[in-house]
């Protein structure tokens, strides 16, 4: 609990810019690579937003209590008794005030209802912990772009993804909600051919699972065409990806709609892409051939709203896979083949890094 406690003032230093130039550049950096950092420093902000709304309206209702302390209701009573023709005078003259003090009491009451729940003697913690539960449930409403069949040669449920190869020899990246709780995962490429893999990492965090092919048929892939980009990509920006919503490849074009995914996530990008069940974890491309992000989901309530974990997050997931699991090394592109391509050339090139991710329960 202290360490958390000790966090927070360390989040509020910083949001407060009570940090010196030095502590402030090792907080941001560290920010930068702690993903879980980030998010709390948001949640934390918002928080305090949160805080400061409440109390600027608890300083208007003291101010309107004030109004009412200096008006002379009593004299307002002999006005209308006695000379009610200045009746529209004395309205015109105190209307806003009481319109004003009308809405505040109304907005305290509600404010009171809420705040039973919420402005309690916990500690930020506490408050920080059911923000994040709030924020899970947020996350879980959006669709999983996975896709349900049934095989007629088997009786067991189904589930359908895309995959798209990490390395040439035979690492491939999908997500973690794609084989969660999977008995058996393969892979198909775009020529029909199947491989059994094992899931030899997952990062629940970023929605991520690194899948090994462990089949002595699967021969090694060509060289990556596309490289892995580690910078934020910008608004407005033409993308595209490629998936398996159906049985063969599909392609979907959009642009690049928030540099923030589903309820202000910084890990992933809102994209404009029409996508289906059968689309997640593909791979988002830019027109200069880079990998930008992995398809994770679409939002139920608006049309064309999808999201992509970026791809910095990707590599990170990378990253932090133990050495001494992997059975070959994974070695990550860096040269790019595809810049100079046109779109369909692009795609073409594509196809064969592109896998159709079946799993089994």
């Amino acid at each position: 609990m202290k360490s958390e406690i000790d966090l927070i003032k360390r989040i509020e230093a910083y949001l407060f810019q009570e940090m010196s130039e030095e502590e402030l550049v090792a907080f941001e950096n560290e920010r930068k690579s702690n993903a879980e950092l980030d998010h709390k420093v948001v949640a934390h902000l918002d928080f305090l937003k949160t805080i400061k709304g409440y109390g600027e309206r608890r300083d208007l209702r003291l101010a309107m209590n004030e109004i009412h302390e200096e008006m002379d209701i009593e004299a307002l009573k002999e006005e209308w008794v006695e000379k009610p023709s200045k009746l529209v005078v004395l309205w015109n003259k105190y209307k806003r005030n009481l319109a004003v003090a009308a809405s505040v009491a109304i907005a305290f009451t509600l404010i009171t209802l809420y705040s039973t729940g919420q402005f309690d003697t916990e500690s930020h913690s506490s408050k920080y912990s059911e923000l994040k539960r709030d924020m899970e449930n947020i996350k879980r409403s959006q669709n999983a772009l996975i896709r349900n069949y049934n095989n007629n040669n088997n009786t067991e449920s189904q589930y359908g993804g895309t995959g798209f190869a990490l390395s040439s020899n035979g690492y491939i990246i999908t997500n973690y909600h794609v084989v969660k709780d999977a008995d058996s995962v393969y892979v198909q490429n775009n020529k029909g051919d199947a491989y059994k893999v094992q899931t030899i990492y997952v990062d629940p965090t970023f929605d991520i699972a690194i899948l090994q092919v462990q089949d002595s048929t699967f021969k090694t892939l060509p060289s990556l065409p596309y490289t892995f980009k580690k910078t934020d990509s910008d608004l407005g920006e033409d993308v595209y990806t490629i998936g398996f919503p159906k049985d063969d490849i599909v392609y979907g074009k959009g642009y690049l709609s928030s540099a923030t995914g589903f309820g202000g996530d910084s890990t992933a990008y809102q994209i404009s892409i029409p996508v289906n069940p059968g689309n997640s974890g593909g791979p988002l491309m830019d027109s200069k051939g880079n990998v930008i992000g992995i398809v994770s989901g679409k939002q139920t309530q608006a049309d064309g709203a999808a999201f992509a974990v970026k791809s910095d997050f990707l590599l990170k997931a990378v990253n932090n896979i133990p050495q001494d699991s992997l059975g070959k090394k994974i070695t990550i592109n860096q040269k790019n083949n595809l810049g100079r391509l046109s779109r369909t050339q692009q795609i073409k090139k594509m196809q064969d890094f592109v896998f159709l991710v079946k799993v089994y329960n």
